[in-house]
């Protein structure tokens, strides 16, 4: 028990009078005193402890009081500085590095994870960040399968391991169909959609009934899946956070992890997870710092999202799907700015023959078709480097990088080859051919814009020399 002394060391006497409790205890502890110097009795002794007891307590659940109020002014302000640095953030990777350092020190996590869906959406890119000064950081890969719903996983083990054992399983979750009704189809089939739904194509809730002598799957009317799930069951995006944590755990070795999803557009994409060596339990702060921080890291994402859609919307050709003149054009800019001596630059102006006549026999709809099918296998048909476009009409554009003129050339080869070998008679259209002209800047200091002019005049020349032909400069 604190004596007299330590109470009153530790109570600030200027701050008295806003504490009237205070007041109470010493004028009672004062009046306990003088009766026991003047007239000493057992029961003021009791008193007199009673008092320092709850003087004590008092002290206690004040120091309580003002540690929480500490607790939750630190999480105000680290989630502030979060919140800062997530608003300056323009990339993917500047959200992970706002978020990293602060989250390292207001949770008091040894790593800090961020998993996301890759730009191309074929896989999930997991960053594992140390949060000691100097310390390198860790990349990886994730199947993008990760964020699917472990119950779904499950409850397809279970009606696949019920019908291999014979045991009798009357349901399993399923989720209806308004629009369908159940209806009975062989285990065997059932097996086979079950395998299907193991791969991630198509996979629908199973009901299986083994009755008598033979067993039957009731099922609802498949639906194309989409490339990464939208959780519906309840605690879906946890689940899914928990398993991606789990991954991480096993390819990094990590200890004690925590982990909250990523949520972007109503789905989830990826998680945050937290990891430190030791074993003792995560404090509720360090849980609502990360769960917070994961809503905040989800917004910025979503944010950025939008905008890099909206800057390949601008840039990317509606009807073909490959980029558009607004695009070629800042592109040789940019070129134009970084070139260096050694580089070489060509380009290939390519276009389709007797366009006009064949929209004219086919109609607008068919010409939109071909003009789809002959961009693709022209992107199909270049270099990894170089950038094709469309530049206007039936007329496309190909930059290459680094050509000499017999590449180049070949490469335009490529592409008439390309464009004849399409199948278009679905169409009614019996085949289609291309020009192209070529042309490869003669010097490190040739404008690019003279070397697009010279092979525009190359394919006027493979117009007039008949056309389905390449012809350089």
């Amino acid at each position: 028990m604190l004596s007299i002394g330590d109470l009153l060391e530790r109570i600030d006497l200027r701050s008295l009078p806003r504490r009237p409790f205070f007041l109470l205890f010493v004028a009672l502890a004062s009046i306990e005193i003088a009766r026991l110097i003047l007239d000493p009795q057992p029961l003021d002794v009791v008193v007199l402890v009673l008092v320092g007891l709850a003087a004590a307590a008092s002290l206690r659940e004040r120091d309580e009081v003002a540690g929480a109020e500490g607790s939750r002014r630190n999480e105000a302000e680290s989630f502030a500085r979060i919140l800062r640095g997530l608003a300056r953030s323009v990339s993917p990777d500047a959200i992970v590095d706002a978020i990293v350092e602060e989250l390292g020190v207001a949770t008091g996590a040894d790593h800090v994870a961020v998993v996301r869906r890759r730009p191309e959406g074929r896989s999930l890119e997991a960053i594992l960040s140390p949060t000691r000064p100097g310390a390198p950081t860790s990349r990886t890969s994730l199947p993008l399968a990760e964020l699917e719903d472990p119950a779904d996983d499950e409850a397809i083990a279970a009606v696949a391991m019920s019908a291999a054992r014979g045991r009798r399983l009357t349901a399993v979750p399923i989720e209806p169909d308004p629009d369908g009704d159940p209806q009975l189809i062989p285990l065997g089939i059932a097996a086979d959609r079950l395998a299907l739904g193991a791969a991630g194509t198509l996979r629908d809730g199973l009901a299986l009934d083994v009755a008598g002598g033979g067993a039957a799957v009731a099922t609802l009317p498949t639906r194309a899946r989409a490339r990464h799930a939208v959780p519906a069951r309840e605690g879906a995006d946890q689940r899914i956070a928990d398993r991606i944590a789990d991954r991480l755990r096993a390819a990094y070795g990590l200890s004690n992890v925590l982990s909250a999803p990523l949520r972007v557009n109503g789905r989830v994409e990826g998680a945050i997870v937290l990891s430190r060596r030791t074993r003792v339990p995560w404090p509720a702060s360090a849980a609502r710092i990360l769960e917070a921080a994961a809503v905040e890291a989800s917004a910025a994402l979503a944010r950025v999202y939008s905008l890099r859609d909206a800057e390949a919307r601008a840039t990317t050709d509606a009807l073909t799907g490959v980029p558009n003149r607004r695009y070629f054009d800042e592109y040789v800019a940019l070129l134009a700015r970084r070139r260096r001596a050694e580089d070489r630059v060509g380009v290939l102006m390519v276009d389709i023959d007797r366009f006009k006549k064949l929209n004219d026999t086919f109609g607008h709809a068919v010409g939109d078709h071909v003009l789809r099918e002959v961009a693709q296998a022209i992107a199909g048909a270049v270099r990894e480097d170089d950038v094709p476009a469309r530049f206007g009409g039936e007329e496309f554009a190909v930059l290459l990088k680094n050509p000499g003129p017999e590449i180049a050339v070949e490469v335009g080869e490529r592409v008439r080859r390309a464009v004849n070998s399409l199948d278009l008679r679905k169409l009614g259209v019996p085949g289609v051919s291309v020009s192209v002209g070529v042309s490869v800047a003669s010097s490190p200091d040739q404008l690019l814009e003279n070397v697009i002019d010279e092979a525009d005049r190359a394919l006027y020349r493979a117009k007039r020399g008949g056309r389905d032909r390449v012809v350089a400069a």
